[in-house]
């Protein structure tokens, strides 16, 4: 009879606390029985769970609730959000359903009030917040835990990548550079438009990396799959390793009607190239009640494909490891270990920006003699930075209109555009979701840098704000 009176919403929320209250935490599981092996029976428990919540189905409240197959349930929480007026919602619906089956990255009319004010190669970034793993990965002897470090500055960018705003597509040519973290001279330049892709380079006195993208998007209506077609090496300079990592797909979920939400289910490889040892790590993909979601769990194996450490954590919070022996379980008298943890946080900040992210947006860390292409600059995203979403469309328009009418000009001399600091090589490289050419670094931007970071002229120096984004190569073509 109490059941009539119940919403189905009320009925999943108490049925995931239970749930959740009844399986316990992989960690605990980890420290008695091994952690895969204990996931299966914990799922016997789920009728269990079903059973006792009968009698408690009021009074719990806050337990979010995560609809993998979408909805409209939370249209008004989502309006209130700022992210789409309800009166707006059904118009932009009608639009985009005109793109479903479309690859997203090479759509130019999306509207500006699903973006961020930062740009793909901005993002490309945020992988060096936590790049201090990567110097401890270098200072380690142990090529097992060089993995459990590297690895784990490989899932930490995932928090950052929760945000469901889409970046800016970068224009061709557009760069963006970062000289003033950890030691990091960090760059990225767009070296392709059709199809879209970035190369990316990085650098201090304990790794090298070096990174060319070109993702691979599929619209759903609804949801978006992002396909990452790319080739991420880091070398850790102390005894030349080269690792190699293949990261999962991601699913935006929720794009236009309920909550949007961010998941990527799928296997993440880091390969010790040098030794053959390699991390495998599951992360797990989200259900009903939200089990599951966020949770990454694998292990270190030598280059004989035997387990030597297992890895377990939230891509959201933190990341554990543990020695293991060749059947996975963890080795007596040993205790999970916390290798890393997310760092605080700005509370409610209107874009879901990290401390670092904000770094990476601001003026105040441009290096001096910013690079007139650099992503900062571009009028779009600094007037939807400042709120502005009428002139950010319209900034947007007008740089898509100029590179259209750049790309016509070297076209009528015959030219190919040639990016300024990677260089296409001959090298094309297989990944799950197609092959891809390879871009590498040329050197030269090194050269720049010690050139602008010696030059004592106070001439030179000018406010960055009042340097105008331009990254044609055969000039500002306005349209005629």
């Amino acid at each position: 009879i109490r059941l009539k009176n119940i919403s189905s919403s009320q009925l999943y929320c108490e049925l995931g606390f239970q749930f959740q209250r009844e399986m316990g935490t992989p960690q605990k599981e980890n420290e008695s029985k091994g952690f895969f092996s204990a996931m299966s029976s914990r799922f016997s428990l789920f009728s269990n769970a079903m059973h006792r919540s009968v009698n408690g189905l009021l009074g719990y409240e806050g337990v979010e609730v995560i609809n993998p197959e979408g909805g409209k349930d939370d249209v008004d929480d989502e309006a209130q959000r700022g992210r789409w007026k309800p009166e707006e919602r059904d118009g932009y619906w009608k639009m985009m359903q005109n793109y479903i089956g479309a690859d997203v990255t090479s759509l130019v009319t999306l509207p500006v009030i699903i973006f961020e004010p930062m740009t793909m190669i901005q993002k490309m970034a945020e992988l060096m917040e936590y790049s201090h793993l990567l110097d401890e990965a270098d200072k380690s002897e142990d090529p097992y835990m060089q993995l459990v470090y590297a690895s784990s500055w490989a899932i930490s960018v995932y928090f950052a990548y929760q945000r469901t705003w889409k970046p800016f597509n970068p224009i061709l040519g557009e760069t963006y550079e970062l000289t003033n973290h950890n030691g990091i001279t960090f760059l990225a330049e767009q070296v392709s438009h059709h199809p879209p892709m970035s190369a990316g380079h990085a650098e201090n006195e304990h790794f090298t990396y070096d990174v060319t993208s070109k993702l691979k998007t599929k619209f759903l209506g609804n949801s978006v799959d992002v396909y990452p077609v790319g080739r991420t090496r880091v070398t850790l300079k102390r005894h030349g390793v080269v690792l190699d990592l293949v990261p999962p797909p991601t699913k935006v979920n929720n794009l236009i009607f309920g909550r949007t939400w961010i998941d990527s289910p799928g296997e993440m490889i880091m390969t010790n190239l040098t030794t053959g040892d390699k991390a495998v790590l599951y992360f797990q993909q989200c259900g009903w009640f939200g089990a599951g979601r966020y949770e990454v769990d694998g292990y270190v194996y030598n280059s004989s494909e035997e387990p030597k450490i297992l890895m377990t954590g939230k891509w959201n919070q933190s990341m554990s490891y543990q020695p293991c022996d060749s059947e996975g379980e963890p080795l007596p008298n040993t205790e999970l270990k916390e290798v890393w943890h997310v760092a605080d946080v700005p509370p409610n900040d209107k874009f879901q920006y990290t401390h670092f992210a904000h770094k990476i947006n601001s003026f105040d860390t441009a290096p001096r003699k910013l690079l007139a292409s650099d992503s900062r600059l571009r009028p779009d995203r600094y007037a939807l930075e400042m709120g502005d979403l009428s002139k950010s469309g319209a900034e947007k328009s007008s740089l898509e209109e100029r590179q259209r009418a750049e790309k016509r000009a070297r076209e009528e001399k015959g030219h190919k555009f040639s990016p300024r600091w990677f260089e296409l090589t001959e090298e094309v490289t297989s990944t799950p979701w197609g092959d891809l050419e390879i871009y590498q670094y040329n050197g030269k931007y090194a050269e720049h840098r010690a050139a602008a970071d010696n030059s004592g002229s106070v001439v030179d120096d000018v406010d960055v704000k009042s340097i105008e984004f331009n990254p044609w190569q055969y000039g500002d073509l306005a349209t005629e």
